[in-house]
C-alpha cells in the first residue's frame, strides 16, 4: 500500500524518532535511571511501544510480498488488498520487553507458550484459513498449556473439594477461549480491537498497581505498549488501514489479557470486587458475546454449537453503532468510551465498600443498558436499508476473527 508523497516524509521522521527512542533505551544508564525512580512500568511501555512501532512497517513489506493480504469481498468493510501479520509484530515486542527487562516466571512461559501456539496457528490461518475446529483445539491446548501451571479463577471455594477444583477449571477454560474468542469479534473495524486491548491492559495494569502486583502491572504495559504501537498503522480516521492484526494478533491479544486476569489477585478480602473488577474491565467483550449469541439464537440464525462456532455475521456491537452513526471511527471512538467508563469503575471499585461496590456494578449494568438501546435503533436501521445482520457459516471460530466482516 503506497503512502501519499506528502505524508512520507512526515512517516520517515516519526520512524526516525521511534529509532532513536528505542536506542536511547537500550542504554544501561537510561534503564537504571527508571528503575531507581520506580519507572520499570514506563520503560517496559516504551521499549513495547517503539519496538511494535518499528516492526510493523517490515512485516508490513513482509505481508505484501508473500501475498498475505485479506482480499476486500461484498461482505468486508475495506476496499483494497490490505496486509496482514500485524499481530507478529504485537507478539515479539510483547515478548522481548519482557525478556530484555528479566521479567520471567513458570506461569509466565506457559502464557508465553500459549500465545504463541495461538500466534503461529493464526499466521496459518491468514496463509490459508484454517478450519474451525482446529483453531478452537488450538485455543483450547493454549488454555490448558497456561492452566498446567496453576492459572484457575477461584470462585467456588477450596472447602468444597474435587467439585470446587473441576468447577474452577470449567471456568478458567470458558472465560479464556471466551475472551479470546470475543476479541477476535472486534477485529472487525480498523483501530477497534489494538484500541480495546491496550485500554483493557491499562486497566488491568492499574488494579496491579492497587494490589501491589509488580509482576502482573509489568506483563499489561508491555501488552499496552505492543498495541499502541501498532495502533497508528490501524487506526487512521480519514483514511483505511495500512495494516490488519489477522487472526494472529486478535487471537494473541485476547489469550493474553484473559489470561492476565485470572492472573491476578484483585481483592483477597472481598470477593465480590475480586469477581466484579475484572469483568467490569472486560464488559464490552462480555457484553457483546452474551448478546450476540442470545439474538442468534432467538432468531433461530444457530441452532448449535457447530454452527455458533461457524458463524460470520454483521450483527456486532460495531456494526450495529456504524449503522447508527454512519460513521465507523465514530463508532469505534464510542466503544473506546464505553471502555474507558467500565474500567474507571472498576478501579473505584477497588476500594469501595459492598454497598458502593453494589451502586458501582448498578452504573455498569445501565451503562450497557443504553448500549443495547443504541444497538436495537442501529439494528432497526439496518433492517430499514435491507441490510441483514446475519452472514452465512464461515470456515473460522468468531465470525471468521482477523477477516474484516
Amino acid at each position: 500500500m503506497r503512502e501519499s508523497g506528502a505524508d512520507f516524509p512526515h512517516k520517515r521522521v516519526a520512524y526516525l524518532v521511534l529509532i532513536l527512542l528505542f536506542l536511547v533505551l537500550f542504554l544501561i544508564p537510561v534503564r537504571a535511571w527508571f528503575t531507581a525512580h520506580g519507572g520499570r512500568w514506563l520503560y517496559i511501555f516504551l521499549f513495547s511501544a517503539s519496538l511494535s512501532g518499528l516492526l510493523v512497517p517490515p512485516v508490513r513489506i513482509l505481508a505484501q510480498r508473500a501475498g498475505v493480504l485479506d482480499i476486500p469481498d461484498p461482505r468486508k468493510q475495506h476496499g483494497s488488498a490490505t496486509p496482514l501479520l500485524g499481530g507478529v509484530a504485537l507478539f515479539v515486542a510483547f515478548c522481548l520487553s519482557l525478556l530484555a527487562n528479566s521479567i520471567f516466571s513458570r506461569d509466565l512461559l506457559d502464557i508465553l507458550l500459549g500465545s504463541a501456539l495461538l500466534v503461529a496457528v493464526g499466521v496459518a490461518d491468514d496463509l490459508r484459513p484454517v478450519p474451525a475446529g482446529l483453531k478452537l483445539a488450538a485455543q483450547l491446548a493454549a488454555a490448558i498449556l497456561a492452566m498446567s501451571g496453576g492459572l484457575t479463577l477461584e470462585v467456588l471455594p477450596p472447602a468444597l473439594g474435587g467439585w470446587a477444583w473441576a468447577a474452577n477449571g470449567l471456568l478458567t477454560l470458558l472465560w479464556i477461549i471466551g475472551i479470546t474468542n470475543a476479541m477476535n469479534f472486534f477485529d472487525g473495524m480498523d483501530g477497534l480491537a489494538a484500541g480495546l486491548g491496550a485500554i483493557t491492559a491499562l486497566f488491568l495494569g492499574v488494579l496491579a498497581y492497587q494490589n501491589q502486583e509488580p509482576v502482573l502491572g509489568w506483563v499489561a504495559a508491555a501488552t499496552m505498549g505492543s498495541c499502541l504501537g501498532f495502533l497508528p498503522y490501524n487506526f487512521r480516521p480519514g483514511r483505511p488501514a495500512s495494516i490488519f492484526l489477522g487472526d494472529s494478533g486478535a487471537a494473541f491479544l485476547g489469550f493474553v489479557l484473559a489470561t492476565l486476569a485470572v492472573k491476578g489477585d484483585w481483592a483477597a478480602d472481598n470477593p465480590v470486587v475480586a469477581l466484579t473488577a475484572p469483568l467490569l474491565v472486560f464488559g464490552i467483550f462480555i457484553y457483546d458475546m452474551i448478546y450476540i449469541t442470545l439474538d442468534r439464537i432467538r432468531s433461530g440464525r444457530v441452532r448449535s454449537l457447530k454452527g455458533w462456532i461457524e458463524y460470520v455475521g454483521r450483527d456486532h456491537l460495531h456494526h450495529r453503532l456504524e449503522a447508527l452513526f454512519g460513521r465507523r471511527s465514530q463508532s469505534v471512538l464510542l466503544i473506546y468510551g464505553m471502555s474507558v467508563c467500565l474500567g474507571l469503575a472498576a478501579t473505584v471499585l477497588r476500594r469501595a465498600d459492598t454497598r458502593d461496590a453494589l451502586m458501582l456494578i448498578t452504573q455498569g449494568v445501565i451503562i450497557l443498558l443504553i448500549v443495547t438501546i443504541l444497538e436495537r435503533e442501529g439494528n432497526r436501521r439496518l433492517r430499514e436499508r435491507g441490510v441483514k445482520p446475519g452472514g452465512a457459516p464461515g470456515s473460522c471460530p468468531g465470525d471468521a476473527p482477523g477477516r474484516r466482516v
